[in-house]
């Protein structure tokens, strides 16, 4: 008696899940759903739980409690009024703290002496908090804004700098023989072969220092801080008025969100319009 064997095609009968699992991950808009996957059951967890009274309402408070009152914080104008604290303290802070970053990043990438004065002395400093730095920038400048802009600033200082440093490092030396042979000035090699190549490195920086600087700025308000969205979890908490600081803490957390998401489209932008360096078009 002769065996027959019967080949089953791909993704059918024996191998149907993994069929239906590779087209669901081929689908966009099953890619677009996926994310939200968790953030939906962790709401709906969190909508039984109040329901239910797993919880008590004072504790958890219920998702429209939080709803409700992030509606009438913004429909008062509070919301707005912290928000604008917040962003203009981070902003200002950052800027600071990123602009000081890549021209010291630069600075050590172009100079294998002034790395060798300058990174020990850093890579030790960066290792205490930002609330280490608290008491001392205290001490010098007070409780006033300058605090704020001081510690942000720092907070972004550290990722900008050290990303700088890491994209000129990774530059391979044969870019820059091959920019000498054509008789590359050393202004020219900085910006049409190094600083091409280093660009994806450096948007790296500030992604990370710009969430740094977010999360050192509610730290900050959570301490000293008469206005902003720390100081709204910090109000919030000392009433005991947990849907205020949630409805804070989800306005804390779309912000921060949406910026990374706005500093990401910028950096596809900004690098898939360009070369991978300007001695490329030349060679």
């Amino acid at each position: 008696m002769t065996q027959t064997t019967t080949l089953i095609p791909y993704g059918t009968t024996g191998n149907t899940a993994v069929g239906w699992r590779q087209r669901l991950l081929r689908n966009p808009l099953s890619n677009g759903l996926l994310p939200w996957l968790l953030p939906l059951g962790l709401l709906a967890l969190w909508q039984t739980g109040a329901s239910q009274g797993w919880i008590s309402p004072q504790v958890l408070p219920p998702p429209g409690w939080v709803v409700q009152t992030l509606a009438d914080t913004a429909r008062n104008g509070e919301l707005w009024i912290n928000v604008e604290a917040s962003m203009r303290r981070v902003l200002l802070g950052f800027l600071a703290g990123a602009t000081l970053g890549l021209l010291l990043g630069c600075a050590m990438g172009l100079s294998r002496r002034l790395e060798a004065y300058l990174l020990p002395t850093f890579n030790a400093l960066v290792q205490i908090p930002v609330l280490g730095w608290l008491p001392f920038v205290l001490l010098i400048v007070g409780i006033g804004e300058p605090l704020k802009y001081i510690l942000i600033a720092k907070a972004a200082l550290v990722p900008v700098t050290l990303n700088t440093l890491q994209g000129f490092r990774q530059i391979p030396a044969a870019y820059r023989e091959v920019a000498q042979v054509y008789g590359y000035t050393r202004r020219q090699e900085v910006l049409e072969v190094v600083l091409p190549l280093a660009t994806p490195t450096l948007f790296t920086g500030l992604r990370l220092g710009f969430t740094k600087a977010w999360l050192s700025l509610v730290v900050v308000e959570l301490v000293a801080s008469s206005e902003g969205l720390g100081y709204m979890i910090v109000y919030g908490r000392q009433l005991f008025q947990l849907d205020l600081v949630m409805a804070a803490v989800i306005v804390v957390g779309a912000i921060g969100y949406l910026i990374d998401r706005g500093l990401n489209l910028l950096e596809i932008k900004l690098i898939g319009s360009r070369p991978s360096a300007g001695l490329g078009a030349s060679l």
